[in-house]
């Protein structure tokens, strides 16, 4: 069965949806914050003046003073959670299973995955280079010592869980879901990427340079995600492109609005959010270009074709909605 037209199979209510991703926040901000509380209470024992630091600006971990690999675990862990809760959830609550959100139910994809990491790692590159020949000025050497080992480790242990997460719930669970509720594939699309990019609003970056600055490149690289999904019937080449992407970000280049603080190669010394979502929109659309050719995708007209239930399904947009739970 593929990805979307899977979305038809087990228990759609609208209050499932609401349980799991409220279920989700608690467990992620409870369980998964255990390693920070904990860090917390540690540096609090032994200075107690961190506590008029964090009243100050309590969103900063990095007043705490911890070296910035064991942060950077500290904001990963969460996700691990994320989707450890998930998958004990989509059965009871959807009668789904997690393969079918993530292809439809097929064995994970590793190919795919490789090849998309892979091609969005060297566009990455590219638009660095490009970026650091147009304006040398605006990149300094910010890390070139023995720490950038540990971080390469974190990185590509951990920051995969991260991207699954965020497609397992945006381009998995919430495009099935609307899927159901629409029928077609462009609405989902747009709305999975708008809240992708809500998501994302109390970013640091937000706050520094604003909502409406910011959020076209957050719901912009949604899109990329949610049309490589529909291309791909399935979330393994969107959890590779955006796994890669924060993979080099946090080894390679920096900003200090970045949501990631780490000791990267280079820092970016200045953002400039119009140019970032100019060179957004060129890397995303050559890189769908690059996979649709790689992996043999269909037509464009894929994008805007309706999505019908398996012959066996009858299932209404809106099944047990209202009906009594079960």
């Amino acid at each position: 069965m593929n990805h979307l037209e899977s979305s038809f199979t087990g228990r759609n209510g609208a209050w499932r949806y609401l349980l799991m991703l409220v279920t989700i926040l608690l467990a992620t901000n409870t369980i998964g914050a255990l390693p920070l509380l904990v860090g917390y209470f540690s540096k609090v024992a032994g200075d107690p003046d961190i506590l008029s630091k964090i009243a100050d600006d309590p969103a900063n971990i990095g007043v705490l003073g911890f070296d910035s690999n064991i942060a950077l675990l500290m904001n990963l862990f969460p996700f691990i959670i994320g989707i450890l809760a998930f998958a004990l959830l989509i059965k009871p609550l959807n009668q789904r299973t997690f393969g079918a959100v993530i292809n439809g139910g097929r064995g994970f994809r590793w190919k795919r995955f490789f090849i998309s990491a892979s091609v969005w790692l060297i566009l990455s590159a590219l638009y660095l280079f490009v970026s650091m020949k147009a304006d040398p000025s605006n990149f300094r050497l910010n890390n070139s010592s023995g720490t950038l080992l540990p971080l390469i480790l974190i990185c590509l242990a951990l920051i995969p869980f991260q991207a699954a997460f965020e497609e397992i719930l945006f381009r998995g669970y919430l495009m099935q879901g609307f899927t159901v509720l629409s029928r077609n594939r462009w609405l989902p699309i747009l709305m999975t990427s708008i809240l992708f990019g809500l998501m994302h609003s109390f970013n640091p970056e937000v706050s520094e340079f604003g909502f409406m600055m910011m959020m076209p490149q957050y719901i912009f690289f949604g899109l990329i995600f949610a049309v490589v999904t529909v291309f791909d019937d399935g979330i393994e080449a969107a959890i590779g492109a955006h796994a890669a992407n924060n993979i080099f970000l946090c080894i390679m280049v920096t900003h200090k609005s970045s949501a990631l603080q780490t000791d990267a190669v280079f820092e970016q010394l200045k953002l400039y959010p119009m140019i970032e979502l100019a060179g957004l929109i060129i890397t995303g659309l050559i890189f769908i270009i690059i996979m649709k050719k790689i992996l043999k995708w269909g037509s464009w007209s894929l994008l805007t074709a309706r999505v019908e239930p398996p012959a066996v399904i009858d299932q209404t947009p809106y099944t047990d909605v209202l009906s009594s739970v079960r």
